[in-house]
């Protein structure tokens, strides 16, 4: 099982396996996951990486799990599922760690469910999309605000939708072929229909492949609203190819991954208003809980180090809350025992530094918390208008709304 990890995932465990104490200390405590350090979703699995590192450095400051250090043992999954299975099995039966974490992704945390759950441990995937849907298993948790159904993700954009005037009617669906934008897409169908939209256009593509007859194609049905599902290097190239050939429907957005990230916010600057996108995480003043302030300057401190991204509103908070959800269970039921933890982060609610987590019978949150921002008025690629959310506008829901929507879309792509 172990010869899907390339040579190169073997190289990095040797250089990433990281121990926050001395080696006379006590045996530490050993919390083992797959991450994405390179290929197409990397920009974002880098930034869960430093996530946990904080975490475990908070942890081990404080004295600790149990009496004992914190250590991280994680491999390279190169963004590829196929490692997914390889990569756990060798945490389980050769590493022999305590406990899990993750992986990070969809697509992943899919591939490794198989081996997570042959071994009947407990783990908490980070922004996993209904991952656990089809295998129902009571241990896996999800650090993922969208909730269970795949269909929350984009219920706010067509919502919004729904509400425009003149009436919208006609909807374009596309999305990268991987399990992630499948998912979204799969739910984005469901809402579209059931609030009455005639779906004119649905195209899923290769990873990689030329976006820009894509984006002539989606142009050709007229489409009133387009929702986009695509990883970070398609997101920029959809983006650009609609910008090239002036594809301007009357609401864009949904889903880019890429817009989460600051460095392709930066790349494509001003091409990026108008866009609407789903955000996990946004500093706004209702957002704000204990920790949450502190961990923003301790990740944006060792951001240019690590070479992430600088600001770190989405993955980051995410990847450390998982880890305050294990380290509380851990602590609470002063235990390893999977059987244990499980039980005590399904009965209890758990403060993290995004908010309170409870979690229902299939292991997403309980309570979903869908955030939808507009790009407005950006100019240039000066990384100092992204840092307090000025030229991204909470759109919805409502009660968190820090401006209003502009439409149609080319009124506020100008």
């Amino acid at each position: 099982m172990f010869h899907a990890l390339s040579r190169r995932a073997a190289l990095t465990m040797s250089a990433l396996l990281l121990l926050a104490v001395p080696a006379s200390a006590a045996d530490p405590i050993r919390v083992g996951l797959s991450l994405s350090l390179t290929g197409p979703t990397a920009p974002a699995g880098k930034q869960v990486q430093v996530g946990l590192e904080i975490w475990r450095d908070d942890v081990n400051a404080k004295g600790g799990l149990l009496g004992r250090p914190v250590e991280l043992v994680y491999y390279d999954d190169q963004a590829n599922p196929a490692n997914a299975p390889g990569i756990y099995a060798k945490l389980l039966s050769v590493d022999k760690v305590d406990l899990l974490i993750g992986p990070y992704s969809t697509n992943v945390i899919a591939a490794a469910m198989p081996a997570i759950m042959h071994a009947n441990r407990t783990t908490i995937g980070i922004f996993g999309l209904g991952a656990n849907n089809a295998f129902k298993y009571p241990k896996y948790f999800s650090m993922n605000s969208q909730g269970g159904s795949p269909r929350n993700y984009s219920g706010g954009f067509f919502e919004m939708a729904k509400g425009l005037q003149p009436k919208l009617t006609r909807v374009a669906l596309v999305g990268a072929d991987v399990e992630f934008s499948r998912n979204a897409i799969d739910g984005a169908r469901e809402n579209a229909k059931a609030m009455g939209f005639e779906i004119v256009y649905e195209r899923s593509y290769p990873v990689g492949a030329d976006l820009l007859p894509i984006a002539r194609a989606m142009q050709a049905t007229n489409p009133d609203i387009v929702y986009a599902a695509t990883l970070p290097p398609d997101t920029v190239g959809l983006i650009r190819a609609s910008s090239e050939i002036q594809f301007k429907p009357k609401l864009y957005g949904g889903a880019f991954l890429g817009l989460l990230i600051t460095g392709l916010k930066q790349q494509l600057g001003p091409l990026a208003n108008g866009l609407v996108n789903n955000e996990f995480y946004v500093p706004a003043p209702s957002l704000q809980f204990t920790g949450t302030k502190e961990f923003l300057e301790a990740y944006q401190k060792r951001a240019a180090g690590a070479g992430v991204d600088p600001l770190g509103f989405t993955y980051p908070p995410y990847a450390y809350a998982a880890g305050q959800v294990l380290a509380k269970a851990v602590t609470e039921t002063k235990s390893l025992d999977d059987d244990k933890i499980a039980g005590y982060i399904r009965a209890n609610t758990i403060d993290t530094i995004i908010g309170p987590m409870a979690f229902g019978a299939d292991g997403e949150w309980a309570k979903p918390r869908i955030i939808y921002t507009q790009f407005q008025n950006v100019s240039g690629s000066d990384i100092a208008q992204f840092k307090d959310m000025s030229k991204q506008i909470v759109v919805w829901p409502p009660e968190l709304k820090t401006g209003e929507l502009i439409h149609p879309y080319e009124k506020a792509a100008k």
